[in-house]
């Protein structure tokens, strides 16, 4: 059987998201708009007859990069064809960039055989009630206080290609709290809490230094609902530490695989990915 596959509109969106906390990923209250923000095309819909029965997002960014992830087909239409037409169509739109994703462990031998190569792994670090971290002695402003362009030149640093569409959407959309800590060099950090379907999780959480990062943490994660979700690079082990300074404990693990050259990000800044749907 063969799926029609097409672009999803911003009004089926929500039930991509649907999918999405059955598989038990737990996406943002607010996910649907920014990410449709990021790519309008970039989230691919198959149906059968009419039906809806999978989906795979595609994200382009930038010139050359893009994204794969939100790969899901329904359980009662696995193993008929839908899921190897989505990852065709979705690897097709990317052809000719460097595609990234966030495998889960028991796909990535999977990906492997697609010419995906492991660059790090992501840990998600999980607590019901963190506790504040020492060593952030910073003042945590609001990220609509200093100049966006600051913030988007940050992020790129962290990033493989510019995003500033996303990230203005993440930061506006209801009941995100987007935090900023500045410096006498420039910006320091910046960082996103977004309350989720169970919870809060942190991301993007960028920072210079440790001490930026661990300020923006600490004012993040203060009031808002637990259990509090920090996606890391295991390759950076000051936010590792962080983490586990917090009171948090690993509950779940995926590969950031890349087809193409590994794009050269400053890991070191990276205390919270975005998004594994995104990167």
């Amino acid at each position: 059987m063969t799926p029609t596959i097409r672009p999803a509109r911003r009004t089926e969106m929500d039930l991509l998201l649907d999918w999405a906390a059955a598989e038990g990923w737990n996406p943002g209250l607010q996910d649907a708009g920014a990410f449709f923000t990021a790519d309008p095309e970039g989230f691919l819909l198959a149906e059968v007859a009419g039906e809806p029965v999978g989906c795979i997002s595609a994200v382009r960014q930038g010139g050359g990069h893009g994204f794969i992830g939100f790969y899901i087909v329904r359980p009662e239409w696995r193993g008929k064809g839908v899921g190897i037409a989505l990852w065709r169509a979705g690897m097709a739109r990317l052809a000719g960039r460097v595609a990234g994703l966030d495998g889960v462990v028991a796909q990535q031998a999977n990906y492997a055989r697609s010419g995906f190569v492991l660059a790090w792994r992501n840990v998600r670090f999980a607590a019901v009630a963190p506790v504040p971290v020492a060593g952030g002695e910073a003042e945590v402003v609001p990220a609509d206080t200093v100049p966006f362009a600051a913030i988007a030149a940050l992020d790129a640093s962290a990033s493989p290609a510019d995003r500033e569409v996303f990230l203005r959407a993440w930061m506006a959309a209801p009941g995100h709290r987007p935090l900023a800590v500045k410096g006498e060099g420039g910006l320091r950090g910046f960082g996103v809490a977004r309350p989720c379907r169970e919870g809060t999780k942190l991301g993007p959480l960028t920072a210079t230094d440790p001490a930026a990062a661990r300020a923006l943490f600490n004012a993040l994660v203060a009031g808002m609902p637990g259990p509090v979700f920090l996606d890391l690079p295991e390759s950076n082990p000051a936010a590792v530490a962080l983490a586990r300074e917090a009171g948090m404990a690993p509950a779940f693990e995926t590969a950031r695989m890349y087809a193409g050259p590994s794009p050269a990000l400053r890991q070191e800044r990276i205390f919270g990915v975005a998004s594994f749907e995104l990167g």
